[in-house]
């Protein structure tokens, strides 16, 4: 298959060939560039339809003009070629999610480790998914095992809203979704789970007060967490847990995708004794 750079090698000097990002996400029809050059500007609809023109499944073509930040943890998009909508259908682990890419916090390179996750949920487990956006862990959960029920706790009103009509479209009857803050949501169940999920790297570990009154004896809790190379060991993790005095035993350290250079983002399974 020609690559971008082939493409455009009669289009472009060879000093902005050199520029052309390599890099990029794709969810559903959209590819996202999540860094574009400024010296490309001029050229970034030409190198978007070249793009649109070799991958025929990508209608839409964006760049971020802003990184992910706020209370919803949103990134700014651009439409530079394709048509204009952020709103996709995208599928993975034989489910399928609607969202709207600006709008709803969501990355597709974590596809293998939520059917890691999946995989090692046992039958009739209750399972909760904190800041469970538009719901891909719940549903592929609820697809790929057989749990008792599945909990999801989102802040962002518009995740929360894709994920009720992802429910529906992946036709799952045993999910149930809570809008709002999990520090105020959570504590109103008064119920514990077999299996709680902490998708947030950034912030995660500051929940684990709240996580532990709500895990079952011998629970496992899946904590995400950046982690520097250096640091992705027991006894530095173990350092983070004795803060919030959680008797626990990690099972296992799985690096989940890469933050910078040496820093990863990281699943820490713990057993709570």
């Amino acid at each position: 298959m020609v690559t971008l750079k082939e493409a455009l090698k009669d289009k472009l000097t060879k000093a902005q060939l050199e520029l052309v990002p390599s890099s990029y996400d794709v969810v559903g029809d959209i590819l996202i560039f999540a860094e574009f050059p400024e010296e490309l500007k001029s050229k970034e609809k030409l190198i978007a339809n070249t793009l649109i023109s070799l991958h025929k499944h990508v209608k839409v073509v964006t760049k971020k003009t802003k990184q992910y930040s706020g209370k919803y943890r949103l990134p700014k998009l651009k439409v530079i070629a394709g048509e204009k909508r952020k709103e996709t259908v995208y599928k993975e682990n034989n489910i399928i999610l609607k969202l709207d890419v600006e709008k709803v916090y969501f990355s597709s390179r974590s596809s293998s480790e939520r059917k890691r996750i999946a995989e090692l949920v046992k039958p009739n487990e209750s399972v909760l998914v904190l800041f469970s956006g538009c719901a891909p862990y719940p549903c592929v959960i609820a697809k790929s095992a057989k749990p008792k029920e599945i909990y999801g706790i989102e802040i962002n009103p518009t995740a929360h809203k894709y994920a009720k009509e992802n429910i529906e479209l992946n036709k799952l009857t045993n999910i149930k979704l809570f809008k709002g803050d999990v520090k105020t949501v959570l504590p109103k169940l008064k119920k514990k789970f077999d299996r709680i999920i902490m998708p947030l790297p950034k912030e995660a570990e500051t929940y684990l007060d709240l996580a532990k009154k709500h895990i079952k004896k011998n629970g496992i809790i899946h904590l995400y967490i950046f982690l520097h190379k250096d640091n992705m060991n027991k006894k530095d993790i173990n350092k983070i847990l004795k803060k919030y005095k959680l008797k626990s035993k990690i099972q296992n350290i799985v690096k989940a995708g890469q933050f910078s250079p040496r820093t990863y983002r990281a699943c820490v399974d713990i057993k709570v004794s």
